[in-house]
């Protein structure tokens, strides 16, 4: 991590290929299992060139945090691109199952693109949501770690202060020294009498 000019944290390379990665993954997942239970069919050309599409989306966009106004309609324009080339790549399947979404050609039907929508607007409020808590939690730990860096490695320059002992009074003995005196007549018991 380091901090732009303008005081924004900016992701370092590692970080964002690591940010990509992950989001391409789960990205090309879900996408190929939704396009699945629509009715299509991907191949494994298709789903590595959506692997490949989600993965140069998210390099772009991971260099720092992104707000909503960011992320839906990023996710929304990549959603688009899988959908038109995950309909490429395959041939209309047969499917005597009702409920499973009819696409003619590139055109979706209301259905998907209702499907569509709702995954978009959901997984768009998920990421901003989980962005705003990551890139908190980093600048909450970059500020922490600065503060124990600067007390660890300030250098300790405190002035050097010379205590001088008293002179000693007179000298005592060792047994003297570690007498009690006590002023007073000697302690006596006295009987209390009964009666």
């Amino acid at each position: 991590m380091r901090w732009d000019d303008g005081r924004i944290m900016a992701a370092s390379l590692p970080f964002r290929l690591a940010r990509a990665a992950v989001f391409a993954v789960v990205c090309s997942v879900l996408s190929v299992l939704a396009h699945r239970l629509g009715g299509g069919m991907v191949s494994a050309p298709m789903a590595a060139g959506g692997l490949s599409l989600a993965f140069g989306a998210a390099v772009a966009a991971s260099g720092r945090e992104r707000p909503l106004a960011v992320i839906l309609p990023l996710l929304g324009g990549v959603q688009a691109v899988l959908h038109v080339l995950f309909s490429l790549g395959h041939t209309p399947a047969v499917h005597d199952a009702v409920g499973h979404m009819h696409m003619s050609g590139l055109a979706p039907s209301m259905g998907m693109l209702v499907a569509h929508a709702w995954a978009a607007g959901l997984t768009a409020l998920w990421l901003a949501r989980g962005e705003a808590a990551l890139w908190g939690l980093l600048r909450r730990l970059a500020v922490r770690l600065r503060l124990v860096l600067v007390a660890y490695l300030r250098p300790i320059c405190e002035p050097v202060v010379v205590v001088v002992a008293p002179e000693p009074g007179r000298l005592r003995s060792a047994l003297l020294a570690s007498a009690v005196p006590r002023r007073g007549p000697p302690y006596t018991q006295v009987p209390l009498l009964s009666g």
